[in-house]
């Protein structure tokens, strides 16, 4: 096994895949093994082959056993989607009872099943789908976390906390991935490119709905709009953060962070492979 270079240290995955264990745990990744330079692997450019992966490192791993919902919403890649909980455990660490609200959990609820499963925290995940809604409720009853996860529909796409935070509402942390595109066009766009470069010529091999994909405005927009809404409800949570993949926008986030009260800005680097990006987190004290 080869080490996953750039996780973070107590990621399970940073020594890399062992196949004989996936498929112990989930027999059905056996069809879609194949050889590559003398090693087991699968077809990353297959989209089903990826999810019944992903499956399989949930089942082996955190113990999740069912997690299905539509080809035509998003599969998270679960080593670097666990990296972000492993980070977050680290700004949180003496924290007891930690609960996270979870900004567009999205059908495959992946943060709050890795949250349970490596840090056993409490959520209240959001959305604006309904059909991802009804997606994740039915993950989370069947993995037995109903009591653990309570989802809540965002109603006005423009915002991210507004209509959401409830009176007497109090989280430890809120965390997000927000939609990194402007427009639809500029996510297919990204998706034929992702597509060739991975020697695959079909057109859609990458999932995603309209909402995980892009925000009006991109993601500039979108974070710039969660820190304005963070700043009208400062107490609600201890550790606004999320997600930022275009460095350029970390900068205008903090400036902008200041003139809104913003006390303490923290850049949490991350590196996946040879993907690099970032959690960017604020407090108001």
């Amino acid at each position: 096994m080869s080490t996953k270079k750039g996780l973070h240290p107590k990621n399970i995955h940073n020594q890399g895949y062992d196949f004989t264990l996936l498929v112990e745990k989930y027999p059905k990744l056996s069809e879609f093994i194949i050889e590559k330079f003398e090693k087991e692997t699968i077809d990353f450019s297959d989209p089903i082959a990826v999810k019944e992966f992903n499956k399989a490192l949930l089942a082996a791993h955190y113990n999740i056993k069912h997690w299905n919902f539509s080809d035509d919403n998003l599969c998270p890649p679960i080593p670097g989607r666990v990296d972000y909980i492993h980070h977050l455990a680290d700004l949180v660490a003496g924290e007891e009872n930690v609960t996270v609200l979870d900004i567009g959990t999205g059908a495959s609820c992946i943060y709050p099943l890795l949250g349970i499963a490596v840090c056993d925290w409490n959520f209240v995940a959001t959305d604006i789908d309904l059909d991802s809604l009804d997606y994740a409720q039915d993950i989370i009853d069947d993995n037995g976390f109903t009591d653990k996860v309570e989802l809540r529909q965002q109603f006005k796409e423009e915002h991210i906390l507004e209509g959401i935070i409830e009176e007497g509402d109090a989280f430890t942390i809120t965390m997000c991935n927000p939609p990194f595109y402007k427009s639809a066009e500029e996510a297919r766009g990204a998706n034929r490119r992702k597509s060739r470069n991975l020697g695959n010529n079909a057109v859609r091999n990458f999932a995603g709905n309209s909402n995980e994909l892009w925000y009006i405005g991109g993601e500039k927009a979108f974070l710039h709009t969660y820190l304005y809404e963070s700043s009208k409800c400062p107490k609600v949570s201890k550790w606004f953060t999320s997600l930022v993949s275009k460095k350029e926008n970390v900068e205008s986030l903090q400036n902008s962070g200041k003139k809104l009260g913003v006390k303490e800005f923290k850049v949490i680097p991350m590196h996946q492979g040879n993907k690099v990006t970032r959690i960017v987190c604020w407090r108001f004290l």
